[in-house]
């Protein structure tokens, strides 16, 4: 409200532009990014990558989920804390990546960060959201695949 106001709708313009929005919507990739496996790799040589002989051929595949959860790249990995992303540390690509990197990066990634700032600033200024009764709601993670197609 003290931003955009009530008068007229959030425009993709301002939503892009509102900060900490941003960094709620970074905050909740870095938990839940949209593909926990990025897209495979296949080596083209033999190399070593972290300390292991990879030989030429061989599939490899990036854990973007488990990158985001790493405590050794971020403080308290598991808490909710869009706060950790107000120094621009979204541009860190070692430790956050929803959306893979470089040439094989999601193509369709601008168009979704602008399509969840729109509408969460959009459910956030339409409406009025309260809690409806006292139970809580179970967020505990379970082992497992989910995919959303």
């Amino acid at each position: 409200d003290n931003h955009i106001g009530q008068e007229c709708l959030i425009e993709e313009a301002e939503a892009i532009k509102l900060g900490y929005l941003q960094n709620i919507i970074s905050e909740t990739m870095r938990l839940h990014p949209p593909a926990t496996m990025l897209v495979p790799h296949l080596s083209s040589e033999d190399c070593i990558v972290g300390g292991f002989d990879v030989p030429h051929n061989t599939m490899l595949m990036v854990n973007a989920w488990a990158i985001h959860k790493d405590p050794d790249l971020w403080a308290d990995p598991t808490s909710f804390k869009p706060e950790r992303f107000e120094n621009g540390q979204q541009a860190d690509v070692r430790g956050f990546l929803p959306f893979g990197m470089g040439r094989r990066a999601c193509p369709g990634s601008g168009l979704g960060l602008r399509t969840m700032s729109l509408t969460l600033g959009s459910l956030i200024q339409c409406f009025d959201w309260k809690k409806i009764g006292k139970e809580e709601i179970n967020m505990v993670e379970r082992h497992g695949v989910t995919t959303h197609f």
